[in-house]
């Protein structure tokens, strides 16, 4: 008899969780992980231009706010990786955009995501299908529906995509991680990142790593 697989974890994100979080090397370090997986402040330094110092120090921030942490058995005293905890987060909700508290904080950790969004969107448009191999780009979709729905047909076909998507995602990585495998962004479209770089987001509002 085959197992149900475990449920991901979900994680709401609180009022102090998201003012850390709205700095801009913040939400790319928390990006670029979700991508690529563990990194060092000094990988990190070297993807994003920045000293070790810095990017040691926003990781330490992350960290405290649960955003990230230390992998165990890996690394040394001096070098640290560091990685995501397994699950998704709702990062920003209604309730934090309306606060006045953190409705400032609230936009920029929106707009730095769906920037990052966008702009691994627009790299794969621009070149992922003509650079890519005929074995990624035709794996890849970008697709658009357009339909008319009551607000209560949005959200039902909101959750049912979302539960579709996370339940095939669960399975697939239940399966194990396979030789040839690379980073690819799932929104209602799906498409490889470009290899070596980091443009756009693993991660938006609501994020599912």
């Amino acid at each position: 008899m085959e197992s149900t697989p475990t449920p991901e974890p979900r994680r709401t994100v609180d009022v102090a969780s998201l003012k850390a979080l709205a700095h801009p090397l913040r939400v790319r370090i928390l990006d670029i992980i979700s991508q690529l997986g563990p990194q060092t402040s000094g990988t990190l330094a070297e993807i994003l231009g920045e000293s070790t110092g810095s990017t040691s120090y926003h990781l330490r921030q992350l960290a405290k706010h649960d955003f990230l942490r230390e992998v165990e058995g890996r690394g040394s005293a001096r070098e640290r990786w560091w990685d995501r905890p397994r699950g998704s987060l709702q990062i920003v909700t209604r309730e934090l955009a309306d606060n006045p508290a953190t409705s400032e904080a609230a936009q920029l950790v929106s707009r730095e995501f769906e920037h990052r969004r966008a702009a691994a969107l627009a790299d794969f448009m621009d070149h992922g299908w003509l650079q890519e191999s005929p074995e990624w780009s035709e794996a890849a979709t970008v697709s658009t529906t357009n339909i008319r729905l009551t607000a209560a047909q949005l959200a039902e076909v909101s959750e049912r995509l979302e539960a579709f998507a996370m339940d095939l995602v669960n399975e697939i990585r239940n399966r194990g991680e396979l030789a040839g495998a690379r980073p690819v962004q799932i929104h209602l479209n799906a498409f490889p990142l470009a290899a070596g770089r980091t443009t756009g987001a693993a991660t938006q509002p609501e994020e599912k790593p």
